[in-house]
């Protein structure tokens, strides 16, 4: 028995399961591509940031992230941020936040979609097998001494979802958790760069009122020490 014969003793309900691996094989295809173009890494990109923000200020590290054309959501996060330093810390924070939530968006599209075809290809290989059955116990009803050849059609049918059914949720089961497992990995350096930049916003500015300082002291030591 070749598939096309499996397919013809399956009933029509395989075309079903059949038509939802075909989505989910999409699906999934579409995601890796996402996922692998979303997630270049950023840690030399942030710690650039890092180093220009220390040392020009927000608008040169933000025009320097701008140069890199990173499409990561680290990159737009940390974009965010530095676009609003002019407006304070608060400002900031606030503007990496909603592209957070945008770029998590981007990321777990289609994860809740091959959780829901999980859940369903079990059922439809279930009502497929029960069909399957059903017509089984009809041969008995209509003939008194079915041959076997009466009776497989009813139990090939059964058999024939249930193992399509259970395919394709194990396919769409495994292929989510990576696919999710990928996501989180990118998601958690966007969330770095939301938890860390205000800190850079903080420190040059101590660092100014501190060399402030030093300058004052200088000024006001080097005048006396000149007299003596």
């Amino acid at each position: 028995m070749n598939v096309l014969d499996l397919i013809r003793a399956a009933g029509p309900l395989l075309w079903v399961l059949l038509l939802l691996s075909v989505y989910v094989v999409y699906l999934v295809a579409v995601r890796v591509q996402a996922l692998s173009r979303l997630g270049r890494d950023a840690s030399t990109l942030i710690e650039r940031a890092r180093a220009v923000t220390a040392e020009s200020g927000p608008g040169a590290a933000l025009a320097e992230v701008d140069r890199a054309s990173h499409s990561s959501p680290a990159a737009t996060v940390l974009r965010a941020g530095l676009s609003r330093a002019d407006r304070g810390v608060e400002a900031a924070t606030s503007a990496m936040q909603g592209a957070l939530i945008v770029e998590e968006d981007r990321l777990y599209t289609g994860l809740s979609a091959l959780g829901t075809a999980a859940q369903v290809a079990p059922l439809l290989g279930l009502l497929g097998t029960v069909i399957g059955m059903v017509r089984s116990f009809l041969v008995f009803s209509q003939t008194t001494a079915p041959t076997p050849e009466q009776l497989a059609t009813g139990i090939s049918e059964a058999l024939i979802n249930t193992a399509g059914g259970l395919i394709v949720a194990i396919v769409a089961y495994v292929a989510r958790g990576a696919l999710r497992t990928r996501a989180d990995r990118i998601a958690t350096q966007a969330e770095r760069v939301r938890e860390e930049l205000p800190g850079w916003l903080v420190r040059p500015a101590a660092s100014l009122l501190s060399r402030a300082d030093v300058a004052l002291t200088f000024d006001d030591v080097l005048p006396g020490e000149m007299r003596r």
